[in-house]
């Protein structure tokens, strides 16, 4: 099972509170979980990724393990860890200004 976390305002928008779980067969990639998303969820499709382009949506950070994944291939297989569940993959709403 994959925990997902998802920004607070993606939550509202899909009405559903705390953390996300998916079963997805291996290999679990970025691109495998956010189409799983859009697909038990569909008012967020176009909301984490562009729906013309599948490209990341500018302000939305990728983060697992203690690393950011955002500039990764969104085909990549996610670390094992998020894999098996033991840590969630977390899909951030990124901040700018000053």
């Amino acid at each position: 099972m994959i925990r997902v976390v998802l920004p607070a305002h993606l939550r509202a928008l899909a009405r559903f509170e705390g953390e996300l779980h998916l079963e997805l067969d291996e290999p679990v990639t970025i691109e495998r979980v956010v189409a799983a998303i859009e697909e038990r969820f569909p008012m967020l499709r176009g909301t984490i990724r562009d729906g013309a382009t599948g490209r990341r949506r500018p302000y939305v950070r990728y983060f697992a393990c203690e690393r950011d994944l955002s500039h990764d291939a969104t085909d990549a297989e996610l670390p094992t860890r998020i894999a098996r569940g033991e840590e969630p993959l977390l899909i951030v709403g990124a901040m700018s200004g000053g």
